[in-house]
């Protein structure tokens, strides 16, 4: 038996999985920034979506309950596969756990190794937000400076410094039917130096506003926008509609303009259009960003994003919170795979038989 040969047999090839904990993560936004971490994660997706016709797609798998949603997104090009694990909860605040929890993993598509895992539920706000700054730069009109927000509970401040920092927004219009998120979101703006004004209601809010963002939480049919509160021009932003049965947009909101999306197979199950038939037309937003498709054709017409938070959004910002960890040397490691000596023989690391990078645990040593 040649020495290579011995060596491949008897050494056991471990297998570190990067790990990025919550408070990891929090930690990385804040010594890059987050102004710079949305832009990160902006460019990142607008990359990938620009190469579009490399990933393996599909809709996001659901399991509905009366209270909420679980959710698995899956996407691959061919070097990587990454998934997140995500749910929806409008009243976990009454346990006081955040409406919106995520995970995520990137793992090589050569081996099925799994390279990274980290949360995702401070990840997904950064990325939501930033997708919609760049479906708004394609489709917004020029000059912009003025966004109503709509719903002002977790989301609403990632969304507003995404549109601040990469659209050059001055003043937010606020308004959520819980007072105490408004109070919320106005002392955290005041904080981050962002101007904005509270409003009684929805339709004052959006009055004269240049771009509308719907972000509510219930799981309803709502009508959050109706065609009379539309003006000329306005661009529509609706990031909350995002399952079956949960809608922000009355229907002949939709019918005032060009509508585009994500994925047009999922946004017809999950956005606001599943009110419409199924031929009513959409345009995929990569198209846009590619110049397949146009944009916006005049300063007056009404242009609508359906967001409804697509997988391949979700590998963008996986991979960019791996680049930016590595590089910030803030990436920490968990043993997820057993190392086996031999790999056909897992029951034997039951036994110890785990290879000689495997070393036994110290208490195991003292008791023998």
């Amino acid at each position: 038996m040649s020495n290579h040969t011995r060596l491949h047999k008897d050494t056991a090839r471990r297998v570190n999985t990067r790990y990025l904990s919550a408070e990891r993560v929090a930690e990385i936004i804040n010594r890059k920034g987050i102004a710079e971490c949305l832009a990160g994660v902006a460019s990142y997706i607008t990359q990938d979506f620009l190469r579009w016709t490399d990933f393996d797609k599909c809709p996001r798998m659901a399991n509905h309950s009366e209270v909420g949603v679980i959710e698995l997104m899956p996407v691959s090009d061919a070097r990587s596969y990454a998934f997140k694990y995500v749910n929806g909860h409008p009243s976990n605040y009454r346990y006081n756990l955040p409406t919106v929890m995520a995970f995520g993993v990137l793992a090589d598509v050569a081996t099925g190794t799994p390279e990274l895992i980290s949360e995702l539920t401070i990840t997904t706000a950064i990325r939501t937000a930033a997708m919609s700054a760049v479906a708004a730069r394609a489709l917004a009109r020029p000059g912009s400076k003025t966004m109503a927000l709509i719903g002002n509970g977790a989301q609403s401040e990632f969304q507003a410094l995404a549109f601040h920092h990469l659209l050059g927004i001055e003043m937010f219009h606020l308004f959520d039917i819980d007072a105490g998120a408004t109070d919320k979101l106005v002392a955290n703006l005041n904080r981050l130096g962002l101007g904005s004004r509270r409003f009684d209601s929805t339709r004052e809010a959006v009055t004269g506003c240049h771009i509308v963002t719907t972000v509510t939480a219930d799981k309803t049919n709502a009508t959050i926008l109706t065609p009379e509160m539309i003006e000329p021009g306005m661009h529509i932003n609706g990031v909350g509609g995002d399952c079956p049965g949960k809608t922000e947009l009355h229907a002949d909101v939709l019918r005032l303009g060009p509508v585009f999306c994500e994925f047009e197979p999922q946004s017809r199950i999950e956005g606001d259009m599943q009110q419409m038939p199924a031929d009513f037309p959409v345009t995929e937003i990569w198209q846009v960003l590619s110049g397949q498709a146009t944009g916006r054709t005049s300063p007056e017409q009404v242009t609508i994003y359906d967001s409804v938070g697509f997988a391949l959004e979700d590998y963008s910002a996986l991979r960019y919170m791996r680049d930016v960890a590595a590089e910030l040397k803030m990436t920490e490691t968990i043993s997820l795979i057993p190392a086996l000596a031999n790999p056909k023989n897992l029951f034997g690391f039951l036994g110890g038989n785990r290879g000689e990078q495997t070393p036994v645990p110290a208490e195991v040593a003292l008791a023998a």
